[in-house]
């Protein structure tokens, strides 16, 4: 079982930043991918980007591409998401998930665990 908290959320004004964390327990870190995705209200959940279990293959978002970093701190069991030139689009709760194979998938269906949300919320 993997228990996983996010952390770092709140208001932005846009062109703003935020680094959001994601702090893992419950099974070795270093063994499974983590992605982040999020949710707008009243749509679907939707891929943000992804990790590999070493860090050495990421993959992101189109609309998330060239303003969004995922990274991975595994001594301290930790995924980022590094959220640069924040736009009022971005507003969603974000979730951190974790998936037991290194294989890289966009689809909700293709985590098995998932932590929380966390808000954020970006003003015009």
């Amino acid at each position: 079982q993997v228990q996983l908290v996010e952390s770092g959320g709140g208001l932005v004004q846009a062109g703003g930043s935020l680094r959001l964390s994601c702090a893992a327990s419950g099974r070795t870190f270093s063994s499974y991918a983590m992605g982040w995705f999020r949710q707008a209200p009243g749509k679907e959940r939707t891929f943000v980007a992804y990790i590999s279990w070493s860090g050495s293959r990421l993959y992101y978002a189109d609309s998330v591409k060239g303003r969004f970093t995922i990274s991975r701190d595994n001594a301290k069991n930790t995924v980022y998401l590094q959220m640069n030139s924040l736009k009022p689009e971005d507003t969603a709760v974000y979730y951190c998930s974790a998936k037991l194979d290194n294989n890289y998938s966009m689809r909700v269906s293709g985590y098995d665990y998932w932590g929380q949300g966390t808000q954020v919320t970006v003003s015009s």
